[in-house]
């Protein structure tokens, strides 16, 4: 029965829902671009992708449900750090999370036609973590836009899981919230991975639950990097179902 059920969601995808998504991804990168060139970055450089995003996730069916907004302040800066299961994760954050911020964002992604170019404007920032002088450049840029009173938000993992369980996380993200002393959220993102696992680019529809946890406020002396990255681990993974959560990650 789901075999029936699937080929006609499949069909739907693939030439009615897919190429309608490649044509509001064009505009959308479109109307980023010229409205960052005529000014407010901080406008242009958000509300189009955040549009975009809610109607992506409308148009392939998936379902989003947000739990613990009222954790986070409209007009505070935060250093959001999120789980990767899947591309949905992107779309999920950008469209529900219903805060303004800057992507820190593989460097490589910039190269892709027109998206990389309406990033680039909207001033989302480009991790080059391939030598000293990237990684400083990277600190750099985001200390501009954290300045600024804006948000980041940040995959630890550095890229998506294969499994749907976490992998390692990075230091990077927790380094730089450590040296501005900004409080870092967790963000633990739900049904992406049967959304759309890594392996294959056929979608499922599903619910996908965005969970915001409170803030972690740094003390008097900033951050421990070490203690942060094993806190946030261990608070996305406590929202995770039995079947995704890592038992290697304290209780």
């Amino acid at each position: 029965m789901k075999k029936l059920l699937r080929l006609p969601y499949l069909i739907y995808q693939y030439l009615i829902a897919g190429p309608i998504f490649v044509i509001a991804t064009l505009l959308t990168a479109i109307i980023t671009i010229i409205g960052c060139t005529l000014g407010n970055q901080n406008f242009w450089g958000y509300w189009p992708a955040h549009i975009w995003s809610r109607f992506t996730c409308m148009i392939f069916l998936m379902r989003i449900e947000v739990v613990g907004r009222e954790n986070i302040n409209k007009g505070e800066s935060y250093v959001f750090v999120a789980n990767h299961q899947g591309a949905y994760d992107i779309w999920a954050i950008y469209g529900y999370l219903n805060h303004n911020f800057k992507w820190l964002m593989k460097k490589e992604l910039e190269k892709i036609f027109a998206v990389g170019s309406a990033c680039k404007m909207a001033g989302q920032v480009f991790v080059d973590d391939s030598s000293v002088a990237g990684i400083k450049e990277t600190i750099s840029e985001a200390e501009q836009t954290l300045k600024h009173g804006m948000s980041v938000v940040i995959f630890p993992e550095g890229s998506r899981s294969w499994d749907g369980h976490m992998i390692p996380f990075k230091r990077g993200a927790f380094m730089l919230a450590g040296e501005f002393k900004l409080p870092v959220v967790p963000l633990t993102i739900d049904g992406s991975f049967d959304a759309m696992p890594r392996s294959t680019y056929n979608m499922t529809p599903t619910k996908i639950r965005l969970t915001i946890h409170k803030p972690i406020y740094p003390g008097e002396r900033g951050f421990n990097t070490k203690k942060l990255m094993a806190e946030c681990r261990d608070t996305i993974n406590s929202a995770l179902p039995a079947r995704h959560q890592d038992p290697a990650a304290e209780s």
